[in-house]
């Protein structure tokens, strides 16, 4: 027997199929949402959960469609995780992003509030609306948002804030610092790093292009991430949390760990290309993860070398 219910829009990216995972392993009956053309099947069949997630085709950008399926479904639960989710793609995509983040966001906030639903609702924030974070990154660190993605971000984390005080829904922002997993596309720089490193272990004169290595980031594991969003969204005190593990690495460090494990010398390897490098790329990006542990009892365990670790045998493996 299913306990609980929850509805998942943007249930086939990295966050959305592992939050599945997670849930249906808690015995919940899970909703994913997704648009209409696009392939679920592939992480939740590499994840072993194709067969047990009832899907909804529907864009979150249609009100009445959002509204209606909350209403359908009657869920416990709601976790937003819909979105163009790349920084990079934003800059050419500006419009595409901020109507997926925004208008996804206010479209369920304000079907839930027409519905007087009563559940606990997640959406998923993202440490890009900090901008740079020369200290560590709590929920009260300034915003300076600078790119189509962040400011999409920023938006819908201050509507979830408004809905909240304003109107008493039981919604949350949990802002995500970057998270990797086996199931990341790899139009994220880390996949291209891993992927890349990989052919240059098989073909010797492959050379992996990037751009600017002296980015710092808080890479953290996303199956761990999945359940904090899950503690934050059913706590007893409602409250907006950064998810992070306090830690910053530069991408230099980053790629030579990766090369490090497949025994290679990254500078044989790796060049630097001009084109690759953003206009507005933050350069330090980290958080605070002290009081999602204070007052959740939460904190990241895996390490980025675990992360690459498991990265890396996933690829040899697949």
């Amino acid at each position: 027997m299913t306990s609980k219910t929850s509805l998942i829009f943007g249930c086939n990216g990295q966050d959305g199929s592992l939050i599945s995972k997670s849930l249906l392993d808690k015995n919940y009956k899970v909703i994913g949402v997704s648009r209409q053309g696009q392939d679920t099947s592939t992480n939740h069949s590499l994840l072993g959960i194709d067969k047990d997630i009832e899907t909804a085709k529907g864009d979150i950008k249609n009100f009445n469609l959002v509204q209606n399926l909350i209403a359908k479904y009657q869920p416990d639960e709601i976790y937003n995780l819909a979105a163009q989710s790349s920084v990079g793609v934003s800059f050419k995509e500006p419009i595409i992003t901020a109507e997926s983040i925004i208008n996804g966001t206010i479209n369920i906030l304000e079907a839930s509030r027409k519905l007087q639903f009563d559940g606990r609702i997640f959406f998923a924030g993202s440490s890009e609306m900090f901008g740079e974070t020369k200290t560590a990154a709590d929920i009260n660190h300034i915003h300076k948002p600078n790119n189509p993605y962040s400011i999409g971000k920023q938006t819908s984390y201050q509507l979830v804030k408004f809905y909240r005080t304003t109107y008493n829904l039981k919604c949350v922002t949990g802002v995500l610092f970057n998270h990797e997993s086996t199931l990341r596309k790899e139009n994220f720089v880390t996949q291209k790093i891993i992927s890349g490193a990989i052919k240059c272990f098989k073909t010797k004169t492959h050379v992996l292009k990037l751009g600017n290595l002296d980015i710092s980031r808080d890479w953290g594991w996303a199956e761990e991430y999945v359940e904090a969003m899950q503690i934050i969204a059913r706590a007893d005190s409602l409250k907006d949390h950064v998810i992070c593990t306090g830690k910053s690495t530069k991408l230099k460090e980053f790629i030579q760990i990766v090369f490090n494990k497949l025994n290679m010398n990254w500078e044989d390897h790796v060049t630097y290309n001009k084109d690759l490098y953003r206009d507005t790329d933050i350069k330090t990006s980290f958080g605070n993860p002290k009081p999602l542990e204070e007052d959740l009892n939460w904190k990241a365990k895996v390490s980025l070398r675990e992360c690459i670790n498991k990265l890396i045998d996933y690829k040899f493996k697949h």
